[in-house]
């Protein structure tokens, strides 16, 4: 059965790339910037993986068209580039797409997907990042126990690091799963980033690691723009707007497309307080 769109409709901006620009500019008319999520992922069909590429082009160059009225600045799942069928089909796509990011000075962040991926991932990204250092970047998850070691070796790189918890169900063997923990982990990934990385993102919507972040970089004299904050569309709107108010850099993560299930799933399993918000809309229907 396909849900329908309406449930999504808290999360995910629209299905199509056009209904989502409206939105897109109202963010920004609120002082938030944006970063595009067109949504896809574990696409096991070349042809599939193709289209899914080409619809990364029309995007950067979507973006490129519109002038400086739009950020550009975009995210993407290299299992949406063919990653789980070849590795180097999808490392000619994301070159294809970081080509023409870096003709219309698009920033491009790779997203982390499950743990079984993660060494692929930073496998590839640190071979594109070489050329296109300016245009593209990077996410860890704090949870992972391998991150710690990530983190260093991005800030030696001076890679663009998006820092968050982590969204993925895995083990314990390879996974923190008390949050007392995760929080922790965070927040030294955190302080690290600000002091020897590259205008990481802090991606969180837990006002403990927002106000550890607030409070660090003040005793630091880290400046606002040497961070910024990032949540995900339709989470914690008012947190934004007020951290926005506040002078930091505020940047919302927007998803479009029809692929929303996997995502939206995610968000229900995040908080109960989402699967009570969909229940609601689900009885009004």
């Amino acid at each position: 059965m396909k849900l329908p769109f309406f449930l999504a409709r808290r999360f995910v901006a629209a299905e199509t790339l056009e209904d989502t620009l409206p939105v897109v500019r109202r963010l920004h008319g609120q002082g938030l910037h944006v970063t595009l999520d067109h949504l896809g992922e574990h696409i096991s069909d070349r042809r599939l993986a193709e289209q899914a590429r080409d619809g990364y082009l029309d995007l950067v160059q979507t973006l490129g068209d519109a002038g400086g009225e739009l950020d550009r600045n975009i995210s993407v799942k290299l299992s949406m580039l063919g990653q789980r069928i070849d590795e180097a089909f999808c490392l000619d796509n994301l070159y294809r797409l970081l080509e023409a990011a870096r003709g219309q000075e698009v920033f491009v962040r790779v997203d982390m997907e499950g743990s079984d991926v993660t060494e692929s991932t930073l496998g590839l990204f640190e071979k594109v990042h070489a050329e296109y250092p300016a245009h593209v970047g990077i996410v860890l998850q704090a949870y992972l126990k391998r991150t710690r070691e990530d983190v260093d070796r991005m800030c030696e790189m001076n890679a663009r690091v998006r820092l968050c918890k982590g969204a993925y169900r895995e083990p314990a063997s390879v996974a923190h799963q008390k949050m007392d923990v995760i929080r922790e982990r965070f927040g030294e990934y955190m302080e690290t980033l600000v002091t020897r990385g590259h205008y990481p993102g802090i991606a969180t919507h837990d006002d403990l690691l927002i106000e550890r972040t607030k409070t660090f970089v003040a005793q630091h004299g880290i400046s606002n723009d040497r961070f910024e904050f990032q949540m995900l569309f339709g989470i914690r709107t008012d947190t934004q707007a007020r951290l926005a108010a506040d002078g930091y850099n505020m940047r919302v993560y927007v998803p479009y497309g029809s692929m929303w299930v996997p995502y939206f799933t995610r968000r229900l399993r995040e908080r109960k307080e989402n699967v009570f918000f969909v229940l609601r809309n689900l009885f009004r229907g």
